[in-house]
């Protein structure tokens, strides 16, 4: 199964993700935010379970279990950049301004940014083709979301 959806995410030409297939992207793609400095902690945890409960309608033992199925694919994903080019190229760049903000929610969820997540959320924005500009923007929305 992660094998198929390894598949179809970085296959060429892209199309668009079947809806379960960018759900499951998108939290693959948290999870590896949040694992970036090598601790994936249970406040990480439920930041992103809050997200796609959120973003897809979910109950808690649904966005538990995207969670769990996210963590093994992430494990599985090739590197990084053919993993974001593969949503890229799938998902409007209005969506794609949401993902950064879920991932800023993720690197913020703590109340500081560490280095090895700020580093791979940077990468990542221009392989998603959001813009410095934007990526800033979706990040100060957040912060004000989650400041007061």
């Amino acid at each position: 199964m992660i094998a198929d959806f390894l598949r179809r995410l970085t296959e060429s030409p892209p199309e668009a993700l079947p809806d379960p297939d960018a759900r499951l992207a998108l939290t693959a793609l948290l999870v590896r935010l949040a694992r970036a400095d090598n601790v994936f902690t249970a406040q990480e945890r439920t930041r992103i379970q809050n997200i796609v409960c959120e973003r897809y309608g979910l109950d808690r033992a649904g966005a538990e279990a995207l969670v769990v199925e996210a963590e093994a694919v992430e494990r599985e994903a090739p590197d990084t950049v053919r993993f974001t080019r593969a949503i890229k190229d799938a998902v409007d760049y209005d969506d794609r301004i949401g993902v950064i903000e879920a991932m800023w929610a993720v690197v913020l969820v703590d109340g500081h940014r560490d280095d090895e997540e700020d580093a791979l959320l940077r990468m990542v924005a221009p392989l998603l083709g959001v813009n410095d500009r934007d990526s800033n923007l979706a990040r100060r929305r957040v912060e004000a979301r989650f400041s007061t």
